[in-house]
């Protein structure tokens, strides 16, 4: 029989497995062929194929190979953990973004335990079991194999259909699948941490013990991954955005940052930077209410889609929500006019301010919160137009990433199972975001059927200097709102018709955003974004005067900076300018006062020496101008001065 593989159709004998086909392609290694995908369906390599049979391998390098990856390995934590502690009751095991968890009633642990559960771990390893599938006849062998666990003999009461079960030696579990076809393909596993977890997220419910850990198909693979856990801890934005006064989170307003001065300066460069673009590229912006009315989000959808997670109350007898997003009021702005096919493309840009009711348990600095600023931008078309649209969108999101060194990845979701709109609609659309990919030319991924309801998408994925990576940006073909909304145009031939939509950000979050660029750079912002770019260190209080004049004449340019007068030690005031992170420090004495110059150090201790003002002004001017990532004071550079000996 022929099945395909890779759009190449491979012959098996009949009868044959996704291991059978895994083997024939050499595909053996400990990080390959960890499930196989049949016709969009994921699988275990036991499963037999069938002629015809479409095939995709997981691999460890994809979401879906990491999920079966992790989830095997959470079945293995829970496996060591009732050899050592019997009468600990399994509960759940999911994997997660980064490794998975189990949770465990009638067991206590600590970190102390740790070593004895990856001992253990270790045998169960070697013993290299291979999971096997068990179908149970109906819901009730399920309750009697599980008997003695009131947590499972829930979970399964609420089942409905086949419930299915995994078992590796002496171990069984309750279990959708699938899994690894052995355990020996995980070859390095580490216990991380442990916390209390409520049974099923309710606090009216029993505590639960939560074991966290990580495995991976190469030993190499856990000592990077732990290597790069240490390097976040130096640059998380919640330690370092409070330590450099950029911004902090207080219990009166918990997920509602309060952004400080300093932070207000990166801030303002951040929009005032997109904002230049945006206008150079033909858009518009509006500002729409944080606060509307009940009717507009049941036209939208929102208040019975969305409606636990707005924050809505009553005003003079009406019902209003604030915004959770600002798409709506958008649309009400294109409908405060008429418009014609001329006015097309339209592009309406805003820095919409709105709010989302999470769980306190999800916030997380800046990264998730509860009042946050979007970048949307809503682009009104026709269907020609959206091939363009997409290309001049994807060359703006270049010029944005690249400007902070970040790199990127591009993500296409086409049609899920449920949507709206005509086949015919889905295919003009997802047809001119892939013709647009394509002609850019940068490599991209297709999730098949991860569309959002209302159309294709792509979604723009950002590495960091650690390179983890961070889903920001995103480019939306939307075909629910204009039509819920009854927008219109008159086309040339003198039809009414519904303008195409796409939605599109950037830096998604805009606080999302400022907590990645604290964590890629440690805080060490470029000149051109840094709230500190220069500090003026007086040798002794008769070169106060000379520092705050030329501070001055900075400041007037442009410039942030500052003196530091205090009576601190030089070597002090270097230290404490280097902590808060000041590109420049300047030191000034009776030398560079007599020959109008200052003493340069970069932040990085690099000394400069002594500089001509104006010299220092241009390179300076020329820095921030480029948005350079790095200083244009390179050591070697030759060093001008004004001196008269």
């Amino acid at each position: 029989m022929l099945v395909e593989y890779q759009h190449e159709q491979i012959e098996l004998p009949d009868g044959a497995t996704c291991k059978d086909l895994a083997e024939k392609l050499n595909l053996r290694g400990p990080e390959q062929a960890l499930a196989a995908n049949i016709n969009g369906v994921t699988r275990d390599l036991t499963a037999s194929l069938e002629a015809g049979d479409k095939v995709i391998f997981w691999n460890f390098e994809d979401v879906e190979g990491k999920e079966v990856f992790w989830h095997t390995s959470a079945h293995v934590l829970a496996q060591a953990i009732l050899r050592l502690w019997p009468d600990a009751k399994p509960t759940i095991g999911p994997p997660i973004k980064n490794g998975f968890y189990y949770d465990f009633a009638n067991l206590t642990i600590s970190d102390a335990d740790f070593p004895k559960i990856e001992e253990e771990i270790a045998k169960i390893l070697k013993e290299n079991y291979k999971p096997e599938r068990y179908e149970f006849k109906d819901k009730k062998e399920a309750l009697e194999h599980f008997k003695d666990n009131p947590y499972k003999e829930e979970l399964i009461s609420e089942f409905e259909g086949l419930i299915s079960g995994y078992s590796q030696g002496e171990f069984v579990d309750l279990c959708r699948g699938p899994h690894l076809p052995a355990l020996g393909k995980i070859k390095a596993f580490k216990v991380m941490k442990t916390s209390g977890a409520y049974w099923r997220a309710d606090r009216e419910r029993e505590m639960l013990t939560r074991i966290y850990g990580v495995s991976f198909p190469d030993r190499k693979m856990l000592k990077q991954y732990l290597h790069v856990l240490e390097e976040a801890k130096k640059r998380d934005h919640r330690i370092l955005g409070p330590k450099l006064d950029l911004f902090s989170i207080r219990g009166e307003g918990p997920g509602m940052p309060f952004i400080h001065p300093h932070g207000m300066i990166i801030w303002n460069k951040l929009i005032g930077f997109l904002r230049d673009l945006q206008r150079n590229a033909g858009y518009t912006e509006i500002k729409t209410p944080m606060l509307l009315s009940q009717n507009l989000w049941e036209t939208s959808g929102h208040w019975e889609f969305y409606q636990e997670n707005m924050y809505s109350f009553e005003i003079e007898e009406e019902h209003f929500a604030l915004k959770p997003m600002n798409c709506p009021g958008c649309m009400l702005f294109y409908k405060s006019n008429l418009h014609s096919y001329r006015d097309f493309p339209m592009r309406i840009a805003e820095f919409g301010h709105v709010h989302r009711h999470e769980l306190s348990g999800s916030i997380n600095g800046l990264l998730r919160v509860r009042s946050f600023h979007q970048d949307d931008s809503h682009i009104f078309g026709r269907p020609q137009d959206i091939k363009n649209e997409i290309l001049e969108i994807l060359n703006l999101v270049e010029k944005i990433y690249s400007t902070f060194g970040l790199e990127y990845f591009y993500e296409l979701s086409t049609r899920p199972e449920k949507s709206i709109g005509t086949d015919e609609d889905w295919e003009v659309s997802t047809r001119g975001l892939k013709e647009a990919l394509d002609q850019y030319g940068q490599p991209y991924k297709i999730n098949e059927g991860d569309g959002a309801f209302y159309g294709p998408k792509i979604d723009i994925h950002i590495k960091d200097a650690l390179g983890r990576s961070w889903q920001c940006g995103t480019i939306q073909l939307d075909m629910s709102l204009p039509e819920k909304f009854d927008l219109e145009y008159m086309d040339n031939d003198g039809a009414h018709k519904r303008p195409i939509l796409i939605h599109r950000a950037i830096f998604g979050s805009i606080e999302r955003f400022f907590a990645i660029l604290i964590e890629h750079f440690t805080g060490k912002f470029p000149l051109w974004i840094s709230p500190r770019q220069a500090r003026f260190i007086p040798v002794a209080e008769r070169h106060n005067t000379y520092a705050h004049e030329f501070c001055k004449q900075m400041r007037d340019l442009g410039y942030e900076c500052d003196v530091d007068a205090s009576n601190e030690s030089v070597s002090k005031k270097v230290r404490d300018a280097q902590l808060l992170q000041y590109n420049y420090m300047l030191t000034v004495g009776d030398r560079e006062v007599e020959n109008q110059t200052v003493s340069l150090r970069r932040r990085d201790n690099v000394v400069i020496g002594e500089v001509d003002l104006n010299a220092f002004l241009g390179t300076l001017k020329r820095e921030s101008e480029d948005k350079a990532l790095s200083s244009y004071f390179e050591k070697h550079e030759p060093i001008q001065t004004n001196s008269k000996q």
